[in-house]
């Protein structure tokens, strides 16, 4: 093998449609690149998905690979889900945290991994172990378990071993730790000032506790830990120090170490993507990431072969990495397996996984305050929702706030329907605010609140006129603290179609929700 495929091993990479790119095929025969990421952009239909699967690996087999390709994915359910319609809706981190059960997290980790299998997707980039202890966190927030380090460990190790029993590679995810933030790293560059004592004690918790039970993969985060690395500015991805000192050394792994996406502003605007990936190998990783552009993933393929050339990085560190994926791989997969998976299988998307998840949104979805009474069979509801913005950049954008209206309509005769752009928030409140008259309860959805003046505003004005107002925080939970006066808060964590259906079935009284808080509120 040369080396350019050798190094090839060591990229994954993403490309657009969801039909194999000329592009991505190039890279397979060219390189052997180690795998391919797949997006929002590459899912259509759960057959569309398995033929694009299969197609990978069909060229990768031609193209003479000993094992096959790594497919990877974000099915970190929640905030941050890629499967599209047709699968089933599962969970995320926080509302299973708000469940304060285990063996929620391992079923719904299990039914995540059945159904990436039967399509095809091997890898699956989650479980996020980070623990959300800083309320203003904008990336992680509820893509996390909760705010308690045992807790998230806990909840995390069973998600892992469910999609493992599921036959699925499973990633912990951000290295050392991306809870106690308050910059996306898609953005800038975060960094934690945490000193070595506060990171064993807390941020690195939920990491040791899943190496101990057989974690696959782990993934780096794009943030600077002044403790652990003496460069200033320096992320984690790409320290010596953390990847190979601590991660390996200290702690005892020997699994396969990933990137994030190494084309995020946190890497890109600073080192750049191709150094960084370089950079990355330099420091221990076994895999980059570059998610989105062609030139900068075969760019960075040289690079890395050209530091091997020169002696920066040496043959012996590419084999180890190389040993260390297809020990993963070889561990999950083959190509008996992958040849044998014809069709999409039938529990795919079925009713019995969709009851199954059902029960646990039912015992995750919080109501936080107000004993107020439900709505009333011959009640006009008005129903009042934000235009879905999404909080980071890593969350999909075809999933809205907008379903919460059809399950409302589904369960109550009367709902009439406002949907406010955030933007004019400020211009339509007393337009909304003077149409309360005219129903008997009001039901209004807060989407990171906290953050936006005129949400808050709003919502109290329409608490100040006397009907009864059930808020619905469908996003972070800090919004539940700004309204005690509520006739009903409640949390569902996400804006998830099942999530909509279960708050709608409760606020009729249909449903009992059972969640508690895995969150302090201020």
């Amino acid at each position: 093998m040369t080396m350019q495929k050798k190094v090839g091993r060591l990229l994954i990479a993403g490309f657009k449609g969801i039909t194999m790119s000329d592009e991505i095929k190039h890279l397979i025969h060219a390189y052997h690149i180690g795998g391919v990421i797949l997006f929002g952009r590459n899912i259509g239909t759960p057959l569309e998905v398995l033929e694009l699967t299969k197609s990978l690996q069909r060229e990768a087999k031609k193209a003479g690979y000993k094992f096959p390709l790594l497919i990877c994915i974000d099915q970190e359910n929640g905030a941050v889900r890629r499967l599209g319609e047709g699968t089933t809706i599962v969970p995320g981190a926080m509302l299973i945290g708000a469940t304060h059960e285990p063996k929620h997290a391992r079923k719904a980790g299990n039914l995540t991994g059945k159904e990436l299998k039967a399509l095809g997707i091997n890898w699956n980039l989650a479980p996020v172990v980070d623990i959300n202890n800083n309320p203003r966190n904008p990336v992680i927030g509820v893509r996390s378990f909760g705010e308690d380090t045992h807790d998230v460990a806990e909840m995390a190790r069973n998600s892992m071993l469910g999609m493992q029993e599921a036959g699925v590679m499973t990633t912990l995810k951000h290295f050392p730790g991306h809870g106690d933030t308050s910059v996306d790293s898609h953005l800038d560059l975060p960094v934690i000032g945490h000193d070595l004592k506060r990171l064993h004690e807390v941020e690195l918790v939920p990491f040791k506790e899943c190496i101990a039970a057989g974690a696959d993969a782990i993934m780096s985060a794009h943030v600077y830990f002044p403790a652990l690395e003496k460069e200033a500015n320096t992320p984690a991805t790409l320290s010596h120090s953390v990847i190979t000192g601590l991660l390996r050394e200290e702690l005892g792994f020997d699994g396969v170490i990933t990137t994030d996406c190494m084309e995020m502003d946190a890497i890109a605007k600073g080192i750049g993507t191709v150094n960084g990936c370089m950079k990355a190998i330099e420091a221990g990783v076994d895999l980059v990431m570059v998610s989105h552009i062609h030139p900068l993933q075969e760019q960075a393929i040289l690079k890395i072969v050209d530091a091997v050339e020169k002696g920066t990085i040496t043959q012996q560190q590419i084999e180890q990495s190389i040993t260390r994926i297809e020990r993963m791989i070889a561990t999950y997969t083959s190509w008996e397996e992958v040849e044998e998976t014809q069709e999409v299988a039938n529990f795919v998307g079925s009713q019995a996984h969709r009851d199954e998840m059902k029960l646990i949104y039912e015992d995750g979805i919080t109501l936080v305050s107000g004993e107020g009474k439900p709505i009333q069979a011959d009640d006009k509801v008005l129903l009042i929702y934000p235009t879905n913005e999404y909080a980071t950049m890593v969350e999909d954008k075809r999933y809205a706030t907008l379903e919460m209206a059809e399950k409302l309509k589904n369960v109550h005769e009367h709902v009439g329907v406002i949907e406010i752009d955030p933007t004019h928030f400020e211009e339509t409140i007393t337009d909304i605010v003077s149409q309360v008259n005219n129903y008997d309860h009001i039901v209004v959805l807060t989407l990171n609140a906290t953050q936006q003046e005129n949400q808050l505003k709003l919502v109290h004005q329409l608490i100040d006129c006397g009907k009864p107002v059930d808020v619905v925080a469908v996003r972070t939970p800090y919004d539940a603290a700004q309204f005690p006066l509520a006739n009903r808060m409640i949390c569902t964590y996400e804006f998830t179609q099942t999530a909509f259906e279960v708050v709608a079935e409760s606020l009729v009284d249909k449903t009992k929700i059972k969640g508690k808080l895995p969150v302090t509120l201020a």
